[in-house]
């Protein structure tokens, strides 16, 4: 694999710094200057920059489980995606920012077997299981209370992956930054589901609070 990787290399430098050499020249010599921002989950299946056919210097990304963005905090606790909102915003001014979520999200499916698990001990407390996963994807627990986890998995967990797309949505409003350049009309920010095996895309449409077919 290790291999397939570095001969994965050469062709990107043949194409990039041979066939190419003054595009990215221009990228070393300029800086990037991407407009739009992605949160996607790590998920190896689900690459932004494949999904949408971009180039390098196109997309500035955000990588994590499930695709989670919390709430603002301001402390001295370590933020890797805030400051990354903060970059993006502030000195990027990136004009859109979307949160990318998919189908068959391991993530959300963590959450959704915590949530069952606590729904059938009749909400009493569910010890975790890892060390780190539950207590992140639990960002969005809130976003899954009204759901009915004896139908997890199926149509449940897709509807999770939405609702909690929704909730990373609301929770950009909460950056102090960002509230006010949603304000100014200096950015947007929009929620997508990818769904793998149809391999179609859904927008949240704020009007009617539902995701439609791009």
């Amino acid at each position: 694999m290790v291999n397939s990787l570095l001969n994965g290399f050469q062709n990107f430098k043949k194409k990039y710094f041979s066939n190419e050499s003054d595009f990215f020249s221009k990228l070393v010599k300029n800086g990037q200057a991407p407009k739009t921002m992605i949160i996607s989950c790590s998920d190896s299946r689900v690459d932004p920059a494949i999904l949408f056919n971009a180039k390098p210097g196109d997309l500035f990304v955000v990588r994590n489980v499930a695709n989670l963005v919390p709430p603002f905090e301001k402390d001295d606790v370590y933020h890797g995606l805030g400051s990354a909102l903060e970059y993006a915003v502030k000195t990027l001014k990136v004009h859109d920012i979307i949160i990318l979520g998919h189908s068959h999200c391991g993530g959300i499916s963590a959450l959704c077997s915590f949530c069952k698990k606590e729904a059938e001990k009749q909400n009493s407390k569910v010890k975790n299981e890892t060390e780190f996963i539950e207590n992140w994807v639990k960002i969005s627990k809130g976003a899954l209370t009204d759901l009915d986890f004896s139908k997890w998995p199926g149509e449940t967990q897709h509807i999770a992956e939405k609702n909690s797309i929704k909730n990373s949505l609301k929770n950009l409003k909460s950056f102090p930054w960002i509230s006010k350049s949603l304000v100014e009309n200096k950015l947007a920010i929009h929620g997508w589901w990818f769904d793998m095996e149809k391999a179609n895309l859904w927008c949240f449409n704020k009007k009617n609070n539902s995701f439609e077919k791009f």
